[in-house]
């Protein structure tokens, strides 16, 4: 029989029915009562000598009864002496009385059957008990397997429904980043526009000046033609000669845009001299270097700086000089 599994609750097994029991005995009672009679009836002769009930298994002859002693004869008178008579002949034997041979006990039979039926009722009890434990085993073993399918598939549900879930996650952040991408472009495109037209306007404006800055310098070239066919010499001015103001202000705003990173203690005063056209506006149109300093860091510097101040100051009457000789020392900047 096989145990219940460790954890089990307890089961009081059922009590079996009394009834088969019940007829069981009756039954048995009933065959006792015809097996007392069949035993009864088949002697038909009664024993000569004592009755008696042999409750050995083992078959014993029975001995010959013993024949009772004869009467001893009466005494007579004492007759004449005569001749004394023969002995009687001795009495013959009775012959032996066949007796059947003796059969086992009915209790004994009854109870060796009652005994085989008790273990059959056991074997087939316990048959049933076995058969009952492997049925609620197999009960139990698919309860077990239903709730393991049960859990399996649950388990399998949530698998596939995470995976569905960032499957659409997914896709949601592809369809974003596609959008994102498209809006992206399409930011680009118009800044690509814009700048391609900010470009045209700054190239037209450019142009534009360009080409009023170059019709400026025609104008400016053809007067001093002009001049020069009517009088035979160029008037060309290195600076001004009186208006110390115009000068000074010119110094100081080539010196405020000038950045000269370098050491300033240097042997002597390095100084370059620079040639500046300029229109009647004040804007620089050229700015060439006449005389080097010998620090070519000093010389750019200075020329970045007179660029960076155009346009550069007017006089008070509000004009310029088209033709400036810019000097700067190094020691200027100290």
């Amino acid at each position: 029989m096989k145990q219940a599994p460790a954890g089990a609750p307890y089961r009081v097994p059922p009590e079996p029915s009394r009834l088969p029991a019940f007829l069981l005995a009756v039954a048995v009672h009933a065959v006792l009562l015809g097996f007392l009679w069949i035993g009864i009836s088949w002697q038909t002769k009664t024993p000569v000598a004592v009755e008696a009930e042999v409750w050995d298994m083992s078959v014993q002859s029975a001995a010959a009864p013993e024949l009772p002693p004869e009467p001893a004869p009466e005494p007579e008178p004492e007759p004449e002496p005569a001749p004394a008579p023969p002995p009687p002949p001795p009495p013959a034997p009775e012959p032996e009385v066949e007796r059947p041979a003796p059969t086992p006990p009915d209790i004994a039979l009854q109870r060796e059957k009652q005994r085989k039926e008790e273990e059959a009722k056991k074997l087939a009890e316990k048959r049933e008990a076995e058969k009952r434990e492997r049925e609620e085993e197999r009960k139990r073993e698919l309860a077990e397997q239903k709730k393991r399918d049960e859990a399996e598939r649950k388990q399998k549900e949530l698998a596939d429904k995470k995976a569905e879930d960032a499957k659409k996650k997914e896709a949601e952040k592809l369809a974003e980043a596609k959008k994102k991408e498209a809006e992206k472009k399409e930011a680009d495109k118009l800044a690509a526009a814009e700048k391609k037209k900010a470009d045209a306007a700054k190239a037209k404006a450019a142009a534009a000046e360009a080409a009023k800055l170059e019709k400026f310098r025609q104008d400016e070239l053809k007067r001093m033609a002009g001049a020069m066919g009517s009088s035979g010499t160029a008037a060309k001015s290195t600076g001004p000669k009186s208006d110390g103001g115009y000068i000074a202000a010119i110094t100081a705003a080539i010196k405020s845009n000038t950045a000269y990173p370098g050491n300033t203690d240097v042997p002597g005063n390095p100084k370059a001299v620079f040639r500046v056209e300029q229109l009647p506006t004040g804007e620089i149109m050229s700015v060439r270097l006449v005389k080097s300093s010998g620090v070519p860091e000093f010389d750019r510097a200075v020329e970045n700086g007179i660029k960076k101040a155009s346009p550069l100051p007017k006089k008070k009457d509000g004009t310029v000089e088209r033709t400036l000789d810019v000097n700067f020392s190094m020691k200027d900047y100290d």
